[in-house]
């Protein structure tokens, strides 16, 4: 979706949309433990390369399917 681009938000609303989305220990979390099952351990180290404006959030979800899901 444009409007969760990188080019198109601000580190800040990078930080917000992780937080909102992942929404871990905040309710949202179901405690599944599929974050470490799967290696990232902690969700948000995950994504920081989104948040920092490294990566766009496609791709570091292709690249952990890729990794961990068959």
């Amino acid at each position: 979706m444009e409007q969760f681009l990188i080019r198109n938000t601000t580190k800040e609303q990078r930080e917000e949309i992780v937080r909102n989305a992942l929404d871990c220990g905040g309710g949202g979390c179901e405690n599944c433990s599929a974050c470490g099952a799967y290696g990232a351990v902690d969700p948000y180290d995950m994504y920081q390369a989104y948040i920092d404006g490294k990566k766009e959030l496609d791709e570091i979800n292709r690249e952990f399917q890729a990794r961990y899901l068959r």
